[in-house]
């Protein structure tokens, strides 16, 4: 009796033993970012690929609208008068001047348009000071975790760089001149008591970089959801491991 209650403990042992191994196993394809089928990632691998999608929402963000009616013709991204400046465009166009209003709101997109073209480096720059711990931790977050990161990371450091870009661009377009005539003519209306802020590159600036980080946000979910928008190898081992 001593005996088969000695062999039964040993057998039980054994199978917690093996059970223990699988969980250990499993445990560590997670924290490797493997699986059974496409084999483990390493926590630089991971890094990378978290980046590299971050870098492809970039560019497929840059290449949509850094065109003519990149920003215009887009009705999700056409940029419209500042909130405070609704008022305004409503008087003006009311006393005749919507030709002038209308002129004003298309060369704020051609600068907006303009601008991001020279958005990359400034994105990528800010994608590579990511840590391989963030990133890999980024890797099993929700559907646009990646995004939303460096969005909360680094939207004012990318504003300020990016902000002489867009005050460029809106002084080439003449988008600075005609708005600012806008203001002018409003603000000299016997009618207007609050007067506005002529000052575009602010606002202008926020509506580019949200933009940017839409198709960003856009390209992470296809990356994570779509096995055809792994467009490299890395990026389907990172991302496959995940499916």
């Amino acid at each position: 009796m001593l005996k088969r209650t000695i062999v039964l403990l040993a057998g039980a042992l054994v199978l917690h033993t093996a059970s223990q191994a699988q969980i250990l196993k499993k445990a560590a394809g997670i924290l490797n970012g493997g699986s059974s089928t496409t084999g483990s990632v390493t926590e630089n691998e991971a890094g990378l690929g978290i980046k590299e999608a971050l870098e492809k929402g970039v560019s497929a963000g840059i290449s949509l609208l850094n065109k003519q009616n990149g920003f215009f013709g887009n009705e999700l991204y056409k940029v419209l008068l500042p909130p405070d400046a609704l008022k305004a465009e409503r008087a003006l166009r009311s006393i005749g001047l919507g030709g002038e209003v209308d002129k004003a709101i298309l060369q704020i997109n051609r600068a907006a348009e303009q601008a991001v073209g020279f958005a990359k480096p400034i994105f990528v720059n800010a994608i590579k000071q990511m840590t391989i711990t963030d990133a890999l931790n980024l890797l099993r977050g929700g559907q646009r975790s990646a995004t939303d990161y460096f969005q909360n990371k680094t939207t004012e450091s990318l504003k300020t760089a990016f902000s002489p870009v867009i005050d460029s661009a809106l002084n080439k377009t003449s988008a600075t001149k005609y708005y600012g005539s806008l203001v002018t003519k409003y603000n000299s209306l016997p009618t207007t008591f609050n007067k506005i802020n002529p000052d575009l590159k602010g606002y202008v600036t926020e509506k580019a970089v949200q933009a940017l980080f839409d198709q960003i946000a856009k390209e992470e979910l296809a990356i994570r959801q779509n096995p055809a928008a792994r467009t490299s190898e890395l990026l389907k081992k990172v991302f496959g491991s995940k499916s």
